[in-house]
């Protein structure tokens, strides 16, 4: 099951975007940034975001090695913001931590990036409740990791009614997540760049699309989540 990309006209191009990955600068992840991209390749992205929990270490060296791989990367972070994550893309460091959405939001925005919100409603993935989303870019109204797919149809009806636009994200820890899901962007020009993606982004020409993870690929990371914040108490 897949959600449509957008319609472009003939001086138009759109590209699929994974605007939702971590490295292993992530406490809870294992990709290393020449396998997630050689992966981003292989399932044909045409562009990634890395977004590491509040550090874009990870995010420089796979933007920095993209080309390589035939890929636009872009530097990205999942800032912990005080109301819940938010994904700033298309940033060049990472958002100070703790301070409220919206507030944040601006910040990124202000940066010449553009603030997502990640798995929203999902309270123990630390996703924004309603009233705190505000002064955003768009919605993830597809999550690769949700079990039920509730939440994301939650996330769907909620971008809809407040014309947010929509977007996609695998949200993969592993290689082998991702891809999963990702973003539709349309650009206003047919050159792929991170400007071009950016721009589209930032004027809601875009779309969700995806694959669902199996129940056993989303049980495994709840476990090992679990399992490393059991070993950081100790």
């Amino acid at each position: 099951m897949s959600g449509p990309g957008p319609a472009g006209a003939a001086d138009e191009r759109t590209v699929r975007v994974d605007p939702h990955l971590h490295t292993v600068a992530s406490y809870d992840a294992r990709a290393m940034p020449e396998r997630l991209l050689a992966r981003a390749s292989e399932v044909g992205l045409d562009a990634v975001v890395v977004t590491d929990h509040d550090t874009v270490e990870g995010a420089r060296i796979v933007a920095d090695l993209a080309p390589d791989y035939g890929l636009v990367g872009i530097v990205g972070c999942e800032v912990s913001t005080a109301d819940g994550h938010l994904l700033a893309l298309g940033v060049d460091e990472a958002p100070e931590p703790g301070r409220p959405l919206p507030e944040t939001a601006r910040t990124v925005q202000a940066d010449g990036g553009v603030a997502v919100v990640p798995h929203p409603f999902q309270r123990s993935r630390h996703g924004a409740s309603a009233g705190a989303i505000d002064d955003v870019d768009g919605i993830e109204v597809y999550n690769a990791h949700a079990l039920t797919n509730l939440r994301n149809r939650q996330a769907e009806r909620f971008a809809s009614v407040r014309a947010y636009p929509a977007f996609g994200g695998s949200d993969a820890h592993r290689t082998s997540g991702i891809g999963r899901a990702a973003t539709a962007v349309r650009l206003a020009e047919t050159a792929v760049s991170e400007r071009a993606i950016l721009d589209g982004m930032r004027a809601g020409r875009t779309a969700a699309i995806w694959r669902r993870f199996s129940r056993w690929q989303f049980l495994t990371k709840v476990v090992e989540n679990a399992k490393r914040k059991t070993l950081s108490l100790l």
